[in-house]
């Protein structure tokens, strides 16, 4: 049987950075979905008549809106969100490589996989791409997860053979074998899609990243996932270990690492030559700003979300938050440092069909029309007293939306739906 979900409905026909046209909004709309997907989006009254035998789901005056995409995460890094630290390598000595190395135990693997899906369906996000471990069962544990709550979602193994713990390294052939082995078990079944990925330079010899580099040519529908340019010791080490590299990008474009596909976190520090590179391979960036001002790295610049696919992430555990209207948050504090103002428009469509984009499945998820896969969140614009007597004020979408991308929280979710099927929160 067919769902009819009433309310204030939020799509796209374009891209709010190119047009501020592209942002459309529904004041009495509706969204049927069948078998998965959405079926129409149009006016409640004119749904009503044409689907009398759906079942109704009236949600008043919320929001129904893409679910939210979180680009960029590192779901092993659940149970050490929010620990104190200075910089970038610090923290991963201190908790990264050894909350990672627990993951050798495929049923920790398990029990943090769900707890992580739990959490972030619970803060309307339907989708996310994660790094896992090395270890080939945080791998399974991850997809197995989501494919028991019929999710969309991206994830890889990790790889790295130097500069890291031993419990925590393989070898480039290993890393070879175990994500192709990886890739075959779980690409394209359901809703899984495996993406390959080293985790960063410093981390991975030019073998390794020669390696990765030969497996995704020989599976080039694949993403490939890795960081760029975090922090600027970080780019200064990549330069000690890669001295006859032009610069970070470099590192990874000599190892046939660099093409449409490619996402890279953070990128907050680029040269002239390497925005140039990313633009001219098409590949994506993925904006952290949770993680980038809670470990100091720097401001990302939003501008060049007019030349390259951005999407928008938490980057949980670095990231303070499991929360994508959190993160909206974030970037436009980020934004308006860099004397750049992010219209609420731009902020929602980052975490949605922006992000999309950057893991170029904009065809499937992120929006709301017809042939769209039915992943939803209804997000109530006055979930708390603050953001109500906020959002009363309000004289159009706007200026109702943005309180709750400023102050919202995991109390602004009234509804998750994955996949067509409405979830149970906890």
């Amino acid at each position: 049987m067919a769902d009819l979900l009433l309310g204030q409905v939020i799509r796209f026909s374009g891209d709010p950075f190119a047009s501020p046209e592209a942002a459309q909004h529904l004041t009495h709309g509706a969204v049927l979905v069948d078998g998965g997907r959405i079926v129409a989006v149009g006016e409640a009254a004119t749904l009503r008549a044409s689907a009398p035998a759906a079942r109704v789901h009236d949600y008043g005056q919320k929001l129904i809106s893409p679910g939210f995409i979180d680009a960029h995460v590192h779901y092993p890094q659940t149970a050490i969100i929010a620990s104190w630290g200075k910089r970038l390598i610090d923290w991963l000595n201190t908790y990264t490589f050894p909350e990672e190395m627990r993951f050798a135990d495929p049923a920790y693997a398990d029990q943090i996989a769900n707890r992580y899906l739990d959490l972030v369906l619970a803060r309307g996000t339907t989708t996310v791409c994660s790094y896992a471990t090395i270890h080939p069962a945080s791998v399974d544990a991850i997809f197995t997860a989501a494919q028991s709550r019929g999710m969309r979602l991206f994830a890889g193994k990790t790889c790295m053979d130097r500069n890291a713990p031993e419990g925590l390294r393989d070898t480039a052939q290993s890393a070879y074998d175990d994500s192709k082995a990886l890739l075959e078990k779980w690409h394209g079944v359901d809703r899984l899609s495996y993406v390959i990925t080293p985790r960063f330079s410093p981390t991975s010899t030019p073998e390794q990243l020669a390696a990765l580099g030969a497996l995704w040519r020989d599976y080039p529908d694949c993403l490939m996932q890795t960081h760029l340019s975090e922090q600027v010791d970080e780019i200064a080490w990549v330069r000690d270990l890669f001295p006859q590299s032009r610069d970070y990008l470099d590192t990874y474009e000599a190892q046939g690492l660099l093409r449409e596909g490619a996402v890279y976190g953070h990128a907050i520090h680029l040269t002239d030559r390497e925005r140039a590179r990313l633009v001219e391979a098409g590949a994506s960036l993925v904006h952290c700003p949770t993680s980038n001002t809670f470990i100091g790295s720097g401001l990302f610049d939003m501008t060049l979300a007019t030349q390259l696919r951005v999407g928008l992430a938490t980057d949980t555990g670095g990231g303070s938050n499991f929360s994508m209207l959190r993160t909206m948050a974030a970037a436009y504090e980020v934004a308006q440092l860099r004397g750049q103002s992010l219209h609420p428009s731009q902020l929602w469509w980052l975490a949605t069909q922006g992000s999309a984009r950057a893991l170029r499945v904009e065809d499937k998820i992120g929006n709301i029309a017809p042939g769209m896969e039915a992943d939803l969140a209804v997000i109530d614009l006055a979930s708390t007293p603050a953001i109500a007597q906020a959002a009363a004020r309000a004289q159009d979408l706007w200026q109702a939306l943005f309180p709750t991308i400023m102050m919202g929280d995991d109390r602004a979710v009234a509804a998750v739906w994955v996949g067509g099927r409405q979830v149970t929160l906890t």
